[in-house]
């Protein structure tokens, strides 16, 4: 079977799509705008209209001029609806100011040093015996497992994301759209 077609799932309405590496380079459109593979994660995102909340977030964090610079980084990217999940004033409160090294915690816990292709995810996942640990930015693992064809990122607390958009090419890393926000 070919590689781009090694995750090819849909669940819930949402599709993953895994492209090969020949092909990682290519752009990729995410809430609404294309994702250029000589931005920066914090460029492109920023022009995501699914990533607002992040883009905030990383904003109230101080966290731009990191995940703008040279990296490389993986980021677990999390939706506006995934933020939307989280408890009725959750986002308001960690946007506060007194809450930043909280903030800090939750969105460097979506990144991981280094660029990890969905490829190299699932071969990851597979040499693990069926999980693969990955040691995160914030300083605690997120555990990634297949359910199916569909990678699943497990946090600390049992809370679980899949990847909805896979290998979205950066000029500083990779970004792979999750569902759901993970805890540390």
């Amino acid at each position: 079977m070919p590689v781009s077609k090694v995750l090819i799932a849909a669940l819930g309405g949402l599709v993953v799509a895994v492209t090969p590496v020949s092909a990682f380079a290519q752009s990729k459109m995410v809430g609404g705008a294309e994702m250029v593979a000589s931005k920066t994660i914090v460029e492109n995102a920023s022009q995501s209209a699914d990533h607002t909340t992040l883009v905030a977030a990383v904003k109230a964090a101080g966290l731009v001029d990191t995940l703008g610079g040279k990296g490389p980084f993986t980021v677990f990217a999390p939706t506006n609806a995934a933020f939307d999940m989280l408890p009725a004033g959750t986002v308001d409160t960690l946007l506060k100011p007194e809450n930043k090294a909280a903030l800090t915690s939750i969105l460097t816990y979506h990144v991981v040093p280094g660029t990890v292709t969905a490829t190299q995810l699932v071969g990851k996942i597979k040499a693990g015996g069926g999980t693969a640990m990955l040691k995160t930015v914030q300083g605690e693992t997120l555990k990634a497992s297949l359910s199916g064809s569909n990678v699943v990122l497990t946090d600390t607390k049992g809370g679980q994301a899949m990847v909805t958009i896979a290998d979205v090419p950066q000029s500083n890393g990779v970004v792979h759209v999750v569902d759901h926000v993970l805890m540390p």
